[in-house]
């Protein structure tokens, strides 16, 4: 089975340009020695695609996307997935 992610057109001078899969669902909860990231089918696509949009040539070291919690995920922590600098 092949799973296509489309990634938005990136603009040169804007920020990155995320979108969400329709009905995605993501939660996260943290204990003392893990991190757990719960997902519908949606969602885990949508997280791809922002993991995609970061890995992207142009994308510098510290940009970023920022999950909010109980906004875009089911959690009580927000989620900030980062790109190194290479």
């Amino acid at each position: 089975m092949e799973h296509v992610v489309f990634t938005p057109d990136r603009r040169p001078g804007e920020g990155l340009r995320f979108s969400w899969d329709e009905g995605f669902e993501i939660a996260v909860s943290v204990s003392r020695s893990e991190i757990l990231v719960k997902a519908n089918r949606a969602g885990l696509t949508s997280l791809a695609r922002h993991l995609l949009m970061l890995a992207q040539e142009d994308v510098t070291g510290g940009m970023h996307v920022h999950l909010t919690a109980d906004q875009e995920i089911e959690s009580e922590i927000d989620l900030i997935l980062q790109r190194m600098s290479d």
